[in-house]
């Protein structure tokens, strides 16, 4: 089974979902059996490297009087999952080159734990996850040569690929993050309790 995963750094709710599928895939009997590919999908490809407002504040941009709710909800969801998600430290920034790390990742088998180090820098750390220092050390801790993470950086290494999923998730029909696609189904909505996810992940008929 291939579960593609379509998903953005800046998004608490693919940290959110990141933590619920895991808990799903636990009660999976053939866990080795599944396939996770994560594709790359930016929420703000116009964006910036350098930080401004937190993500709190443009949150309270967009949804005026009810952002202190919704934001007071994003974060006791994550809490939930044992998620600290600090939306007042978080500052929104391009992902075009934390994409090309994950891809760089994922050719080595570790794509999974890349993603999981770069929504944590973000979230919980508040770390500017579009400066090169500072996915050169993230790269580090996840395993990678941190000469190949410079070449990366430095280039064009993985932009078809990050582009090519863009063009994929325009054809698959994804319009928000997460979203999930199993074995080329349609795509479905990446925040489900764990328990939805498993059946999902269970019955191949219910996706289609």
């Amino acid at each position: 089974m291939k579960v593609e995963i379509y998903a953005d750094v800046l998004c608490p709710w693919c940290y959110i979902g990141k933590r619920r599928l895991a808990a799903a895939l636990e009660t999976i009997t053939d866990r080795a059996g599944v396939e996770l590919v994560w594709r790359s999908y930016e929420l703000a490809p116009d964006g910036g490297r350098t930080p401004g407002p937190t993500a709190a504040e443009a949150m309270a941009g967009w949804w005026g009087d009810q952002a202190a709710a919704r934001v007071a909800r994003i974060r006791s969801s994550g809490a939930a999952e044992g998620l600290e998600l600090n939306l007042h430290l978080a500052r929104p920034v391009n992902t075009f080159d934390a994409h090309r790390l994950c891809h760089l990742a994922a050719d080595h088998g570790r794509g999974d734990q890349m993603m999981e180090r770069l929504l944590r820098a973000y979230h919980t750390e508040g770390l500017n996850v579009a400066e090169p220092q500072v996915l050169r050390r993230l790269g580090g801790e996840t395993g990678l040569a941190d000469d190949e993470v410079r070449a990366v950086l430095t280039g064009d290494g993985y932009a078809d690929a990050v582009r090519a999923d863009r063009r994929r998730a325009i054809e698959c029909g994804v319009t928000g993050v997460p979203s999930l696609v199993i074995d080329g189904a349609r795509p479905v909505p990446g925040v489900q309790s764990p328990a939805a996810l498993r059946e999902l992940l269970r019955q191949p008929n219910v996706r289609r």
